[in-house]
């Protein structure tokens, strides 16, 4: 029960941030390493203000905005200053190792013994006998949802579209009068939000900040970002969001079965890597299937008429086919 619980938790904190790495992997096409400076600024704004006796909700609020600062710096850093956008990233996310150990004012910062938004007296007031020992994985599948539901809302109106239209065909964006710039930073600034805000749960959930936390973030983001939409691609009633989410957990049970196989938590890196080429490895053999596929497909016709139309009309006007 403690494993599975422990899968949850994770898995779904994790899953914020895969949401916002989902922003600029699936719809900008953005390869922002900004992520492995942001997660671990969220943990260090949180544990900084918890430790001095400030609101936990509030410390969530504070690294949301942080990160939207810092993914609004990173576009302005590709947009405005023309350098390429993995490099743009790679400069914020060696930035903020600083900026994140200064707000700390330490690598390691332990927030034990102080209120968090799962160890609080409200909290604990609500959840009492039984249900205490889900009160954790209950409180972030709330906060999940909520920013699963946001995310699903703010996608659905005319700034979503164009953030969508961004990733899919610049050009359209562009005849519509819209600054693709503009859209872009928006994009990268929503993507960093969601990843600090991440990072500050995470904190408040393991009662510490570490410096460490940072460096492979943006890997886990992306394998459960490949793992859901390669596993439920074709489950219609499922969003994409829902997607992340489901591959987040799956992605961290199949990390705590490793080490639960025996395998020392100094691997998770390494556990995690692997995993990761895995996953890849996977999507291409399934997208290598795919193509082979419709490559025979169209073998069998004419690739300007793959129905056989043509011949089907020609028959039915009286003539012969010639393929006969």
């Amino acid at each position: 029960m403690n494993l599975l619980l422990s899968v949850l938790e994770q898995g779904m904190i994790y899953a914020i941030m895969g949401l916002g790495v989902y922003i600029t992997y699936k719809i900008l096409d953005f390869p922002d390493l900004t992520v492995d400076g942001s997660f671990p600024l969220g943990a260090a704004i949180g544990a900084a203000m918890i430790s001095r006796g400030m609101n936990p909700l509030l410390a969530v609020f504070a690294a949301l905005a942080a990160g939207a600062v810092v993914g609004m710096c990173t576009g302005i850093i590709h947009v405005k200053f023309k350098v390429r956008d993995l490099l743009a990233g790679i400069i914020m996310m060696t930035a903020l190792y600083t900026v994140h150990i200064r707000i700390a004012g330490r690598a390691n910062l332990p927030i034990y013994g102080k209120d968090t938004i799962f160890h609080n007296s409200l909290v604990d007031g609500i959840f009492q006998g039984p249900l205490a020992q889900f009160k954790t994985v209950i409180i972030i599948l709330i906060v999940t949802l909520i920013s699963k539901y946001v995310l699903d809302w703010y996608m659905s109106t005319k700034s979503g579209f164009m953030l969508r239209a961004v990733g899919d065909n610049e050009t359209i964006v562009t005849s519509m009068g819209v600054d693709m710039g503009h859209v872009k930073i928006l994009g990268l600034a929503i993507s960093n939000a969601l990843v600090t805000m991440s990072g500050c749960i995470y904190a408040q959930q393991q009662r510490f900040y570490d410096a460490a936390m940072g460096p492979g973030t943006v890997v886990i983001g992306l394998a459960s970002v490949i793992i859901g939409t390669s596993l439920f691609k074709n489950v219609s009633f499922l969003r994409v969001t829902s997607s992340v989410v489901i591959g987040s957990i799956i992605y961290k049970a199949c990390v705590a079965l490793a080490i639960k196989a025996g395998l020392p938590s100094t691997d998770l890196k390494m556990i995690t890597a692997v995993l990761f080429l895995i996953i890849l490895i996977i999507s291409m053999d399934r997208k290598k299937k795919r193509k082979q596929v419709s490559d025979s497909y169209y073998d069998g016709g004419d690739r300007d008429d793959p129905a056989g139309m043509k011949d089907r009309a020609y028959t039915e006007g009286g003539g012969t086919d010639a393929r006969a």
